[in-house]
């Protein structure tokens, strides 16, 4: 069992056993860690703009010096829009679709008009981080700025 089942392993037991009292700094480090760690990561989009923005910031802030594969998704993930949450949706086709320790979905909340999130999953599925913009229609900024803004909240998050 490698350092990330541990990590949720012991927060279960303590959960299971009412001894839990929220995250810990050790928690923490184990995500960030598993991510820096990543050698293949997908974004789980098929729209070329939003890709080259999320692989720009990861190379930049993330990888600078690493040997990564960063690779979108070749599947239409414009499907996932017909889900109760698009965007957990769109993560879990790169999921079960493709080998990778880091999967990188971006897509809509949940009903239309719930705003977008942005969220960091490992190869299993589970959510390492995330964050989330108001409907555009709100905070009216562009697309780009949008996502490269959630990309860098989500990682920040968990001190990267």
């Amino acid at each position: 069992m490698d350092r990330l089942e541990n990590c949720i392993l012991k927060a279960y037991l303590e959960s299971y056993r009412g001894e839990r009292k929220g995250d810990k700094w050790e928690e923490i480090e184990t995500i960030k860690n598993y991510i820096l760690n990543g050698k293949k990561i997908v974004v789980a989009t098929n729209n070329l703009n939003k890709f080259r923005i999320i692989r720009d910031i990861l190379i930049e802030k993330v990888y600078k010096d690493k040997d990564v594969d960063i690779s979108k998704v070749d599947i239409p993930t414009e499907v996932s829009d017909l889900t109760r949450m698009p965007v957990l949706s769109k993560g879990l086709m790169a999921v079960d679709t493709t080998d990778a320790h880091i999967v990188i979905a971006r897509g809509r909340l949940g009903v239309p008009g719930s705003g977008s999130m942005l969220l960091i999953m490992d190869g299993k599925g589970r959510i390492l981080s995330g964050s989330l913009s108001p409907p555009s229609v709100i905070h009216k900024r562009s697309i780009e700025d949008t996502v490269r803004e959630e990309l860098l909240e989500a990682l920040k998050r968990i001190g990267i």
